[in-house]
């Protein structure tokens, strides 16, 4: 029993630790799968604090796994993670029987899994949980309580402060299919050979008063005794959709242009807001005054918006405002407002407002070592994450250090 539960120490902690780091990446998509959960279940007056409840879920789940872990609480560890899989197993099970979401975002936007393969995840992690919590009366403090807790506290510091570092400065590692280095027009090809949608059609025909269903193999369609009434098409089988597909620039005319910039010979630089009433009015102005330093350079510049005509007619700066899905947007970069440069339909960069380079390193003569260097993560970013690994690594190696140390005084 003893291995059983070092094995579910490492197995459930690991697992809970990994699902949390991947949402403290990007806390925004946390929030929006949030709103995703709180559409589908009527329950959109909660949308204001999606981005609450995704840090505080997610920082849950990552100091959950390391008390388990390492050892330090682990007593609470377990409690957590226990508290944690009796929320979500019977939410999955309901999310896998009624499919509101497609995709739980139990791991972020890193391993999309569907609701059924999510639901049989957590069947087999409550197998470790129920381990674990079975024998927690048998947990022994690695130190004093209160230094435990210290330890607790300390981690639960640094990990809130990169998950806010890498909301403000991007995510350190994007695992959004637009990234940089992805050329849109080929990810948006559906290669040959790979499954395509199925439908299943059947046909409504009356005779005599009686309705009955037909489909495409035996509808009478040389009896003309029978008379066609309607006609029902279902999606049975979902087939290959490519990493993006849903990639759209409206230009006020209603036509889209998307296929005309990505074709542009030169560099574009696309300025996007999914709502210009939630950004900051300071950022916007950042970016319009990017807009007239890139064109007046001889780049291509537009801003690319979800907002309606009305918060569009507040505008009056010289800018044509091109329209997207709200979705998209949020997809293509997490920031409001945000950048993506283009040359030839290739994602040269991606930016927020905190890690955009001064207007000046923008021009039409840029080289690729230049783009390079301004797409170098954020040194801020960059170091918290490294010196925050480096004493949570640290605290893991030293958990085993003092048991070992404990277990050869016994």
């Amino acid at each position: 029993m003893k291995v059983l539960r070092f094995i579910s120490c490492i197995i459930a902690g690991a697992v809970f630790m990994f699902s949390g780091i991947v949402k403290a990446i990007d806390p925004l998509g946390t929030a929006y799968k949030f709103n995703d959960y709180f559409q589908a279940f009527n329950l959109e007056f909660l949308k204001p604090v999606s981005l609450i409840l995704a840090v505080i879920l997610f920082t849950a789940e990552f100091i959950s796994g390391f008390a388990v872990l390492s050892g330090y609480r682990r007593k609470e560890g377990i409690w957590g993670i226990m508290i944690l899989m009796i929320i979500f197993t019977p939410l999955t099970l309901i999310l896998a029987l009624t499919n509101p979401v497609s995709d739980c975002g139990c791991f972020g936007d890193a391993i999309h899994l569907t609701n059924w393969q999510t639901f049989w995840k957590n069947i087999v992690l409550i197998i470790f949980t129920i381990i674990l919590f079975a024998g927690r009366k048998k947990v022994r403090n690695i130190l004093i309580p209160v230094r435990e807790w210290m330890v607790i506290t300390a981690v639960i510091i640094m990990f809130v402060g990169f998950a806010v570092l890498n909301l403000r400065y991007l995510q350190i590692v994007d695992f959004l299919p637009y990234k940089t280095g992805v050329n849109i027009p080929d990810a948006m090809k559906i290669p040959e050979g790979v499954p395509t949608d199925q439908y299943e059609s059947t046909f409504i025909y009356e005779k005599d008063g009686v309705r009955k269903e037909f489909t495409l193999e035996n509808y009478p369609a040389d009896d003309t005794t029978w008379k066609f009434i309607d006609q029902n098409t279902v999606l049975v089988k979902k087939g290959y959709i490519p990493p993006i597909h849903d990639f759209s620039i409206t230009a006020p005319d209603g036509q889209d242009i998307a296929e005309q910039v990505l074709a542009s010979p030169g560099y574009t630089l696309i300025m996007i807001s999914s709502k210009l009433k939630d950004a900051d009015p300071s950022d916007l102005s950042k970016g319009f005054e990017l807009g007239v330093h890139c064109m007046a350079s001889g780049m291509g510049f537009l801003v690319l918006t979800s907002s309606g005509s009305d918060e569009l007619s507040r505008y009056n700066n010289g800018f044509t405002f091109y329209t997207g899905d709200e979705t998209t947007l949020k997809t293509i970069v997490r920031s409001n407002p945000g950048y993506l440069l283009l040359y030839k339909g290739n994602i040269m960069g991606k930016w927020s407002s905190a890690s955009l380079p001064p207007k000046e390193k923008f021009s039409a003569s840029m080289t690729t070592s230049q783009i390079k260097k301004m797409n170098r993560t954020s040194p801020v970013l960059a170091f918290y994450t490294f010196t925050v690994s480096v004493i949570i690594f640290a605290l893991l190696i030293s958990s085993l250090l003092i048991k070992s140390r404990k277990s050869s005084e016994i």
